[in-house]
């Protein structure tokens, strides 16, 4: 088995200690930060997200995979800066004002972190005010606003509408999740994308920054 095939499969079973030892095995062996992030980390991430969607897996195992990925992935940062690589995209994450549900969130960002996007988690009870300034100042791709709550929900076109307000709604691709949202919401606030799972949001994040 290659070595890249073993950080998969370890991290895939969330063995942290395994997949930090073959990432750095593999940095001394002369591989590609690239390559072991491409074709280890992020390969074995996405069949975890794969299973997810499947209901093969479930959060906490993910939230394990995840860990490991994130352990081989810092000793690949300092590599991947100094050789120029960049993310495949930037994203900026919250859920929204008035509403302090995480859960969901979380795992959105790390199946995108899996899929080799940079995100920046406002955590919950984001305003409009700081989506926008976190955007602003990362120059990001996506804002992606999660709520689990009726309530909460109808914040996201308060969102959408102060960026409206700030002239940047086509400097940004936006999109929205959580328990109550729907697809026919997301026309009716006019956001660019609803998914209704984790593994298809990190997808769709993916196209979108493609599609820039």
């Amino acid at each position: 088995m290659s070595i890249l095939n073993e950080i998969s499969e370890k991290l895939q079973a969330g063995n942290r200690n395994a997949v930090k030892e073959l990432v750095q095995k593999a940095i001394d062996e002369g591989l590609s930060a690239k390559v072991i992030l491409e074709e280890g980390l992020l390969a074995g991430m996405s069949i975890i997200g794969e299973k997810f969607k499947n209901e093969e897996i479930y959060i906490p195992e993910v939230m394990i995979a995840a860990r490991a990925m994130n352990a081989g992935s810092e000793l690949l940062k300092p590599l991947l800066a100094s050789a120029g690589v960049k993310a495949t995209g930037k994203v900026v994450i919250g859920t929204v004002k008035g509403d302090l549900h995480d859960i969901g969130k979380n795992i959105v960002r790390m199946m995108m972190e899996g899929k080799g996007l940079e995100v920046h988690d406002l955590g919950v009870d984001v305003s409009a005010e700081q989506f926008i300034a976190k955007a602003n100042e990362v120059d990001a791709d996506i804002i992606a606003m999660s709520a689990l709550l009726t309530t909460t929900m109808t914040e996201m076109k308060t969102v959408i509408d102060a960026i409206k307000a700030a002239g940047l709604r086509n400097k940004y691709k936006i999109m929205i999740g959580g328990g109550p949202v729907t697809e026919s919401f997301c026309k009716e606030i006019g956001a660019d994308a609803y998914t209704p799972d984790a593994a298809t949001a990190a997808e769709t994040a993916v196209k979108l920054c493609a599609g820039k």
